[in-house]
């Protein structure tokens, strides 16, 4: 192989130093394409330039005549990922990989790619060993974290967000990732001063970032019930200055989004409307179109006018699938089992095989709120919580973490549990109190509520840590349930399935009540049923028959619980507006409006329609 020109390769190092890449490439044309150090050069400053084919061309030569070399593979993957060459990328990356396995900027570099494709599963897994091998590679760990919030993993994304106040300031598009992930976990004030801290784009692009700064701002404060701080975050979002914005510019819609939130807040369902139409009319992402469908069918249903809500759910679904699609395909087909929990079983004779364990003190058994979700679950929440004797933490799957931590220690739920030691059901509870006070460190002497829908699919758990747990069961009309589950966005992609089709949606429906009245035919727990359409019509006798449930002498706190909630900065929940609102009846019977679309699902769910004992 001939010697490099020094000269020339001095020129170009010289020249690339010094900002000026034009110079660069020209002096790169007239080196042999033999001349390792000239290649580089050119292919480094031709990438600078946007030059990515032309960069993707010398990185191949150097790959070929290095090719054990890692740092050429991943210039190679780089430019090809510019040049929309995804197959070229994914295959320069790997083959980095392959020789340099410990460089966390190669999985980052991966990772990038994976979230690009939208393939989030692929994504997650390079972005996260990038952090293992870089524990404070912070634009790793806010990636990693991104890609665990779009497939719904919320642990993954706490533990990728530790620490995240401390960060350094973001960019613009980074910041407004980070504080849409921080205010789902609840740091309000911590998204709040990441997009305070967000460092803007140089030129025009400014002014646009700004804006959709300001779209984010009033999105956190509508999410925390904080309206006049939207109505003054949107002054700075005049719909006229958004109408003027380039079509492809993202802060129109964004700003729209802002504002059609805020209609519905003041329910003006008519202007909410339009805003959203508009938005559908651009062209959206998946996720804001998905978001903005789901807005004008709920606009739509508020004035009333029914036959615009079906279109809008229709195309929400549409794009919710294929956002589930890319993290969850083996959902994807008709007869998967999006609610996998609602599979196990333990029966009479598994059960009478458990090995005693010791007996919990009563002030250490939790309460928990259980029932398919869309049921009142929220709004039984925040009355426990407005009890000075109870706590809740919002909605957190902490028994279903310690099932998922029994298998992956190898034992099977829920057969091994029937030989579970007084010392390992020790251990578990330690874990799920761990966890409690990370949520809730204020705990003391008060009693937790465990309030989360799905854990009615994790009732042999619960019944093998806290036997002598009080369990309320919220019930609502299934047609009902169903619709508002078809009406709401969920961020969890297995029940973006689940809630894809009515017909879908009954069918889990109808296994998830199976399971629990199996089980409750056989542990025969403490359990409540909590009505939704008794409470709304006989409020008061609700509120004693709770408190005698629960052993409450003075059941007066959970009966002003409209109050307490308009005063916490954050509930997880969709129901985050209406538990504000007070007990109507809005609620009831809302399916009948819908009454054809649900003829098709009524005999499946017919015969629990009867043993709820509800009617048609």
């Amino acid at each position: 192989m001939p010697a490099p020109n020094h000269s020339l390769v001095e020129a170009m190092s010289s020249a690339y130093d010094a900002g000026d890449m034009e110079r660069v490439i020209v002096l790169g044309e007239g080196a042999a394409e033999t001349d390792e150090p000239a290649l580089l050069w050119l292919g480094l400053a031709q990438y600078a330039c946007a030059r990515y084919r032309q960069a993707a061309s010398a990185f191949v030569s150097l790959t070929r005549m290095r090719p054990q070399v890692s740092a050429y593979w991943n210039n190679l993957g780089l430019a090809c990922r510019q040049d929309g060459d995804m197959a070229g990328a994914e295959h320069a990356f790997l083959t980095a990989l392959s020789l340099a396995p410990d460089d966390a900027e190669l999985h980052y570099n991966l990772g990038l790619l994976h979230l690009q494709q939208r393939h989030w599963v692929l994504a997650r897994q390079a972005l996260m060993d990038a952090v293992r091998l870089s524990p404070q590679f912070i634009e790793a760990r806010l990636q990693a974290a991104h890609a665990c919030y779009v497939g719904g993993d919320n642990d993954g994304q706490q533990a990728m967000l530790a620490g995240a106040a401390d960060w350094p300031a973001q960019s613009g598009e980074q910041a407004l990732t980070l504080a849409a992930m921080l205010s789902a976990q609840g740091e309000l004030e911590i998204a709040l001063g990441t997009l305070a801290r967000a460092q803007l784009p140089d030129g025009p692009a400014a002014g646009s970032m700004r804006l959709r700064i300001a779209a984010q701002r009033s999105a956190l404060y509508e999410r925390s019930n904080q309206l006049d701080r939207v109505r003054r975050e949107l002054q700075q979002l005049p719909l006229e200055v958004l109408d003027q914005l380039p079509v492809d510019d993202e802060a129109r819609a964004e700003g729209w989004s802002a504002h059609a939130a805020l209609a519905m807040r003041d329910a003006d369902y008519a202007a909410a409307a339009a805003l959203y139409r508009r938005m559908l009319a651009q062209a959206l992402d998946d996720q804001h179109r998905a978001s903005a469908a789901f807005g004008l069918a709920a606009a739509s249903s508020r004035m009333g006018q029914h036959d615009e809500v079906w279109p809008a759910l229709q195309t929400a679904h549409a794009a919710q699938l294929n956002i589930a699609q890319g993290i969850v395909p083996e959902l994807m087909q008709p007869d998967s089992e999006p609610l996998q929990m609602a599979s196990h079983q333990v029966d009479h004779t598994a059960y009478q095989g458990w090995k005693p364990l010791p007996v919990l003190a009563d002030r250490h058994q939790p309460v928990f709120v259980v029932g398919f979700p869309r049921s009142g679950t929220t709004l039984l929440e925040q009355m426990l919580d407005a009890h000075p004797d109870f706590r809740s933490m919002d909605e957190r799957a902490f028994i279903h973490d310690l099932i998922e931590g029994m298998e992956m220690a190898g034992q099977h739920y829920p057969d091994d549990l029937a030989n579970l030691t007084a010392s390992e059901a020790d251990q578990l509870r330690a874990v799920y109190f761990r966890r409690v006070a990370q949520i809730v460190p204020d705990l003391g002497q008060r009693r937790l509520v465990d309030k989360n829908p799905l854990n009615m699919s994790c009732l042999p758990m619960i019944m093998r840590l806290f036997p002598q747990a009080r369990i309320i069961l919220c019930l609502r009309h299934p047609c009902d349930v169903l619709l508002s589950c078809y009406m709401q966005s969920f961020r969890s992609p297995a029940f973006m399935v689940l809630c894809s089709s009515l017909q879908r949606l009954a069918h889990g429906y109808v296994r998830a009540f199976e399971q629990w009245y199996g089980h409750i035919e056989v542990f025969a727990p403490h359990v409540l049923e909590w009505r939704y359409e008794s409470v709304v019509s006989q409020f008061d006798d609700h509120v004693a028959r709770l408190a005698q449930f629960l052993e409450v002498a003075d059941a007066a706190p959970m009966a002003r619980f409209t109050e307490h909630a308009q005063g916490k900065r954050f509930i997880s929940t969709p129901s985050y507006a209406q538990v504000t609102q007070g007990i109507n009846r809005k609620a009831v019977n809302r399916w009948h409006a819908y009454r054809e679309h649900f003829e098709p699902v009524l005999p499946i769910l017919r015969p629990l329609i009867d043993r709820l004992g509800y009617t048609e």
